[in-house]
């Protein structure tokens, strides 16, 4: 079973999507044990406060990293109580940080204890990412929480676990999973609106039809990211059939 805590300051923004879909069905089956623990639980005034202004001016407000060290002295402090309970591994979601990606998303799968501690406002105060473990981006934008970025990583994360999905390889044909785009998805009917499914996909012959997946793979990476061709091993047949691809 894996563990995964988020602390933040709207800890029911995770209501609806863990408790819908894959994310339910993980919990039901003892895969996935989840708690949102809510920030406001470490402040010590009226109004169960946060934030505060930045140091230095600005605009906007800066989240205080003494309910956070608070929280998380809480929190891990649970294992004093609990021997079977692991140490989390403690992530923070930032702009500055290491960009998400498969290779991210295999190393955090294999952990037993995730705790992702989500910002808010202009951001949070420095000293708080002493606790991080890992600092991840999702890209070169920024979100209006870090609540939101989490759910990401954690679906990404939570459907790598043995159980979680349908076929036990679902993951393993994914984008991505070889280095590659996924290859081009097909259903009944065969026909519609003039469209065809690919005659390979309908002639049962398994070989030519993953021969058909991988070259489609290779297309597709190809046309919309070329990046990735530079970062996977490509076989001579490989090369030969890029080269064969028309320019355009």
């Amino acid at each position: 079973m894996m563990i995964i805590e988020t602390l933040s300051t709207f800890p029911h923004m995770y209501d609806s999507v863990m408790g819908t879909s894959m994310m339910r069905i993980a919990q039901s089956k003892g895969i996935l044990d989840f708690r949102a623990y809510d920030l406001r639980d470490w402040t010590h005034d009226r109004h169960r406060t946060t934030d505060d202004d930045p140091y230095g001016g600005g605009n906007g407000l800066v989240m205080k990293c003494e309910p956070i060290f608070e929280a998380f002295d809480a929190i891990v402090g649970e294992q004093a109580n609990d021997s079977a309970l692991p140490a989390p591994t403690v992530i923070f979601l930032s702009p500055c940080g290491r960009p998400f990606d498969e290779a991210c998303v295999q190393e955090l799968a294999i952990k037993e204890r995730l705790l992702f501690v989500c910002g808010h406002y202009e951001g949070i105060d420095e000293r708080a990412y002493s606790l991080a473990d890992y600092v991840i981006s999702l890209g070169d934008y920024v979100l209006t929480s870090g609540e939101l970025a989490s759910m990401v990583v954690i679906d990404a994360v939570v459907r790598k676990l043995d159980g979680v999905l349908g076929a036990e390889d679902g993951a393993a044909c994914e984008s991505f999973a070889d280095g590659l785009l996924e290859y081009p998805q097909y259903t009944r009917p065969a026909t519609y609106r003039g469209m065809d499914v690919p005659e390979v996909l309908l002639s049962g012959n398994h070989a030519k039809i993953e021969q058909w997946r991988h070259e489609q793979s290779l297309m597709r990476t190809a046309r919309f990211r070329p990046d990735l061709l530079e970062k996977v091993e490509l076989s001579a047949s490989d090369l030969d059939f890029l080269q064969s691809l028309p320019d355009s």
